[in-house]
Parts: structure tokens; sequence; C-alpha cells
């Protein structure tokens, strides 16, 4: 096929799927999360849940299992998380009744080669994000048409016009975040209303789970996101695009 016609085919299938995108915030703008979920898990092809298993999981892995036990939940691990946070992954898998958990984690001969001392993040944390989490997770969701995301407006100054559905750049796929609009306390009312087990770390001062090396404590009246990457010019590990790039802070594209 000549390449004039592979663009006009490629661009054809991107104004598809962002027309799709738009039919799907159009229909679900004043609707509740649950619907939202059930919007994605329903009319968004093959689609995989994203969790981190972090403060705030446990309200989006619900969600789906109410409507999809099965449905497959994609786990990064980093091979740098907190002892807690595997432990927290298999009980609240157990609990939720979660079917296809998947652990995804960095190629071993990709690690050997970029970062054969767990020293990388020392001299470049989005090189560490990268090998250990964006590419992992990508390759993971080569099959999917889209996937679910925990993110919501009020974590981040990049996420303040958060909408519903998404068309990731560079991938062609839908990214749907059904928690978008939530605030704080609605996260915390829907933990209370439905009993879900809180991640330990939660307790002793960590709002926001990463990697150990990369996550601190946040102090009371810090933002809870300051313990991520803390005095680092960074608010997103990377697994978010924006023109198949990583979105950090500052970016305005």
């Amino acid at each position: 096929m000549p390449l004039d016609e592979i663009q006009t085919e490629l661009g054809a299938d991107r104004q598809a799927l962002t027309d799709k995108v738009e039919a799907l915030n159009g229909r679900y703008r004043h609707h509740s999360a649950t619907d939202v979920m059930h919007g994605a898990l329903t009319q968004a092809g093959d689609i995989a849940l994203v969790s981190s298993f972090g403060a705030e999981s446990v309200v989006l892995l619900h969600m789906a299992a109410v409507i999809d036990q099965s449905v497959p939940v994609l786990f990064v691990d980093t091979q740098m998380l907190f002892a807690e946070t595997l432990v927290y992954q298999a009980e609240v898998a157990e609990r939720l009744g979660l079917k296809d958990v998947r652990i995804i984690r960095a190629d071993a001969e990709d690690v050997a080669k970029q970062d054969p001392y767990g020293a990388l993040r020392l001299s470049d944390t989005d090189a560490c994000c990268t090998l250990r989490k964006t590419i992992p997770l990508q390759r993971a969701l080569g099959g999917f048409d889209g996937w679910i995301t925990g993110r919501k407006r009020f974590q981040a100054g990049t996420r303040a016009a958060l909408d519903f559905f998404e068309v990731e750049d560079g991938t062609g796929r839908i990214k749907v975040n059904p928690l978008a609009h939530w605030a704080p306390e609605d996260v915390r009312a829907y933990m209370e209303e439905n009993r879900l087990p809180r991640h330990p770390l939660v307790a002793q001062g960590y709002p926001s789970i990463g990697c150990v090396p990369c996550t601190s404590k946040v102090k009371p009246g810090e933002d809870p996101r300051a313990g991520r990457w803390r005095d680092q010019n960074k608010e997103e590990c990377g697994i978010h695009f924006v023109d198949g790039k990583m979105v950090r802070v500052g970016d305005k594209t």
C-alpha cells in the first residue's frame, strides 16, 4: 500500500477513535464513576485495569470487581516496591475475588544491561521509571483496546482537565478515568461505606505510595503527592503520555 494511503487509513482510524471517545464523554458526562466503569467494561472494547495497589487503588478495584471479577488487572512490580504493597496486593486480590491479576515486571535482560546495580534511579529517575514501569506496562497493554486508571483531577496540576475517556496519544488506545471528578472526601467515603482495607503505609504518613527509593512520608499540610520524587522536577512516573512522550511537571503539550 502506498505511503499516502497508509497515512490516510491511520488518520481515519485516529478520527474514528476520537469520535468514539467524544461520544463516550458526552454520554457519561453527568454520570457516576460506577456508570463510567460499567461503560468502560462493556463499550470500550478489550480493556484492562492498571493498578498500583497503592493508597487509593482499592476503590477502583472494588468498583470493577462488583461488575466483573474477571477483568484483567495489570500490576507493575518494579521490584523496588514496599513489602507492604506486595502483601496488600495479594490480600486485596483475594478479598475482592479478582480472577485475572497479572504481575508485570521488566525484562531481566533489559535490567541487567541498563541497571545492573540498581543505581539508575540515582542518576536518572525518568530512565529508571521507563525501564521498570513504562516499558513493561506498554508491552502488557499491547493486546488491549484500552485501560482503566485511577487518576483524579485533584492529584496534580497536570491532571486538572482530566476527562472520563481519553485517546492515549501514540498508542491508539482508549484511557478511562472513572474517578476523574472525585475529591479526596469521595475516596474516603467510598472506602468507609464499603469497608475496604487500607494500605498499611497510609497510617504511617504515606498518602501516595510508589517505589521505596522515591517515596517519602508527607508532613501535615503538604500536598498528598509531595512525598513522590521529593525535591525533583517530576510529578508522573511516565506511564501516562502526551504525544507518545512522558508527562512531566510544567509540560504544556
